[in-house]
């Protein structure tokens, strides 16, 4: 089948949202690909963001835009940290293959919520809002740190490449 011969992207809309949000999943998820564990918990910014935090930090934003904006419940009851800035934070039992399996059990379960839903279905877990609207929001999110993952993990190989460890991360 030629593009020409190809039905519109738009033609399944929630299909084509569901194919570009697993993309940066899998994208956010491959970030880690090949890394040591140091190598995942690197400081190369003044913030908390590290490659494993960002992963971390992605496993709390499907929560909260999945599962608390569609079910209402508080973020104790999901699992989710209380602040954003605390998702990124690191606990020495955090490896690459724990926040991986966390954060693809978010993602499922994202799934699973919003699998008998239209994207012009209402939700009100966080405030009144179509599905559409948490769909772009997350897009937005996950391409966004899917760039920063990008950006570490480029100075993380570059320090491997040179042989220099670059800036240790800190573990809470």
């Amino acid at each position: 089948m030629t593009d020409i011969d190809a039905p519109a992207w738009t033609d399944d809309l929630r299909r084509r949202m569901d194919e570009l949000l697993d993309e940066h999943r899998a994208m956010m998820a491959a970030s880690l690909d090949g890394l040591t564990e140091e190598e995942s918990r690197r400081s190369l910014v003044p913030s908390r963001t590290t490659l494993l935090g960002l992963v971390k930090h992605v496993t709390y934003v499907e929560k909260v835009w999945f599962n608390q904006a569609l079910t209402g419940r508080s973020l104790r009851e999901i699992g989710a940290p209380p602040t954003p800035d605390r998702s990124f934070v690191l606990r020495r039992t955090d490896t690459i293959a724990s926040v991986r399996a966390a954060y693809a059990e978010a993602c499922a379960d994202s799934r699973r919520l919003v699998a008998d839903l239209s994207l012009h279905d209402e939700v009100t877990g966080r405030g009144s809002r179509a599905l559409w609207a948490i769909y772009a929001h997350m897009l937005r999110e996950i391409a966004q740190h899917c760039g920063h993952a990008d950006i570490l993990r480029e100075q993380v190989l570059a320090a491997r490449a040179d042989g220099s460890s670059g800036t240790s991360a800190v573990a809470t």
